[in-house]
């Protein structure tokens, strides 16, 4: 198997299966924006969903105090 088939296998699966979901929301632009956008509003979903959950873990790790604050807690940060 050369690299040029494998990026012609690549292109191939773009072509047939990727690009035509794409362009299906692109014609649909016309008579939905909301539909239209429906890709970016999951991503949004997606990324404010992970957020909530990153904060809520820190946020306990946070209260359970396990965390050294003291300022030689780190080689980096000095003897004193």
């Amino acid at each position: 198997m050369t690299f040029k088939a494998f990026f012609e296998g690549i292109e191939s699966l773009a072509d047939a299966l990727l690009f035509p979901l794409f362009n299906a929301l692109r014609n649909l632009e016309p008579q939905s924006w909301w539909g239209a956008n429906f890709m970016s509003w999951l991503f949004i979903g997606i990324f404010f969903a992970a957020f909530y959950y990153w904060m809520k873990q820190l946020s306990q790790f946070n209260a359970s105090g396990e965390e050294d604050t003291t300022q030689t807690a780190h080689s980096y940060l000095g003897d004193s």
